[in-house]
Parts: structure tokens; sequence; C-alpha cells
């Protein structure tokens, strides 16, 4: 199964795509999507069109995105939210029920150790499992990470207790609305 791994972002988003056979998990790509245009605005087709690209040249299987964080600026924030809004947007009609989020401290704890673990020990633990520690950017090791604790994690894209797919969050917060 290929697992793409996205750590969204509204200058670059990470990206990394591993395969899992069984109980292994193989390295197959990564790298990051920069995004074009000076303002956030000018960056939105840009988004949308790499984040198709990827896609397209990728193929996986499910996606696994970090989920949102907590930032001290709202506008980051807001633009990060809008950001993932977009890549969800290009992914949910093929990928419904194939998406899943998963929190940066839940994602450390699950390859590292330990939920506070700092990037170098992120990116140690890739170099260890993936026998890579060449990275463009702390980016493209989230996103490996990301995809690493999705095939941990045992999910398949069917709703299996713990994490939940994207789809099955969604709907359930519709509900309580």
């Amino acid at each position: 199964m290929l697992i793409l791994g996205i750590d969204p972002g509204s200058i670059r988003t990470g990206w990394g795509l591993i395969k899992k056979e069984g109980k292994r998990i193989h390295y197959v790509s990564s790298g990051v999507l920069r995004f074009e245009g000076k303002d956030y605005m000018d960056r939105l087709p840009s988004i949308k069109n790499k984040t198709l690209a990827l896609i397209e040249q990728t193929q996986p299987a499910v996606i696994s995105m970090e989920s949102l964080i907590y930032v001290k600026s709202p506008t980051a924030l807001i633009k990060l939210a809008q950001t993932r809004g977009i890549i969800l947007s290009v992914l949910i009609d093929q990928y419904q029920g194939k998406i899943f989020e998963y929190a940066p401290n839940l994602v450390k704890s699950q390859t590292v150790g330990h939920g506070h673990a700092d990037k170098a020990s992120v990116q140690k633990f890739l170099n260890m499992m993936l026998g890579i520690s060449d990275f463009q950017s702390d980016d493209e090791s989230d996103a490996l990470a990301i995809a690493i604790c999705h095939a941990l994690s045992g999910q398949t894209g069917v709703k299996s207790g713990g994490n939940k797919s994207l789809k099955t969050a969604l709907a359930h917060k519709v509900q309580n609305i």
C-alpha cells in the first residue's frame, strides 16, 4: 500500500511517499512543493495545481496529513487552515474515506517515542528506519514521519477506532451542529 504523508504549509508543503508491505515500510520518494506568488492570494492556484500534480504523480492508496496545530499568530493559523482546505478540496473526491489526520505530538510519539521530540530526533529516526538523511526541509521529513505514523497505526481507510478518517470526523461534526 502506498501512503502519502503531507505536512501542509502556505509557502511550502512537505510530502513523503512510503510503501507498506506487511509489516515492512519502504521509502519511495519525498520532497517539498513550493508555491509561487508573493502574496498569499497569489499562491492559491499554485497550491491547488501542485497538489493535483503530486497526486497524479504518486497515486497513493491513502493520504495522511498533519492536523491543525496551535500557532501564536491568528493570521498564520487562518492561512494554514485555508491551505489545508484547498489541499483537502483537491483530494476529497478521489480519496474520501482514505484521508487521515494526525496531531504532531502523536506523530512524534508513534515514530520517535515521545510527543515532544525535536526535528533532529525525527530526522534521526527516519535515517535509521528508511536510510535517508538528506532532506530539503523539515517539512519533507515531517511528511515522511506522518506517513510512517499512519503505517504504524494500522488504519486502512476503514473506520477502526482511534483516529478516524476525515470523512467520519466531518460527518460526526456535521451531525453535532
